[in-house]
């Protein structure tokens, strides 16, 4: 029974943090365009997290609360197996803690793509706002605004799951909004519309 609470605990906080964590590992893997794969479980999200404390307190208290002694005069010196042991599942607790606050912490797995940019020319430079569709958490923003800094002539690209868009300024000598575009479709995410501010 604490083993199967502790995996439990295990795969409900590896779930809640499914769709945080795989923009990540698609970045790591070059397959930015399987990031937004698992964002439907972005709105289970809370309930995941509820399910894994709940999970965890229950293998602590199955862990801790006294054992009944049994009059028995046999031997029963044996260790219990290292699976069964307080050490894992304060193991499985720690990394549920890390999975489960990844979204709070993601952004260090992203290389800092702000550039210096040079403008010659105030009139060339436009801002475009993009409403992006998929978008669940902060990890989502960042993998956003690192695809679309890749490219020449990004000035300035702010990206907001909770607003659902991103508004680039940019140089329009140097890329367009098509180039934008393709470049946040690249990474999973969806443009749904687009406007210049």
């Amino acid at each position: 029974m604490k083993n199967k609470l502790a995996f439990t605990s295990f795969l409900t906080a590896i779930t809640a943090s499914l769709c945080c964590i795989t923009p990540v590992l698609a970045l790591i893997a070059g397959t930015s365009g399987v990031a937004s794969s698992f964002s439907w479980i972005e709105p289970f999200r809370p309930y995941l997290i509820g399910l894994t404390i709940l999970v965890l307190l229950v293998a602590w208290y199955q862990k801790l609360k006294p054992q009944k002694e049994i009059d028995c005069e046999c031997e029963t010196d044996e260790k219990p197996k290292f699976i069964q042991s307080k050490i894992f599942l304060g193991i499985v607790t720690i990394f549920a803690i890390v999975m489960v606050t990844f979204p709070y912490y993601s952004s260090i797995f992203y290389t800092n793509s702000e550039k210096q940019i040079t403008v010659v020319d105030k009139s060339n430079i436009k801002t475009t706002e993009y409403k992006i569709s998929g978008m669940t958490c902060v990890s989502c923003e960042v993998h956003v605004n690192n695809e679309v800094n890749k490219l020449k002539g990004i000035i300035n690209s702010k990206t907001s799951y909770e607003n659902g868009n991103a508004i680039i300024e940019f140089d329009e000598t140097k890329t367009n909004e098509a180039e934008i575009e393709k470049a946040i479709n690249s990474t999973g995410y969806k443009v749904t519309d687009k406007k210049e501010n």
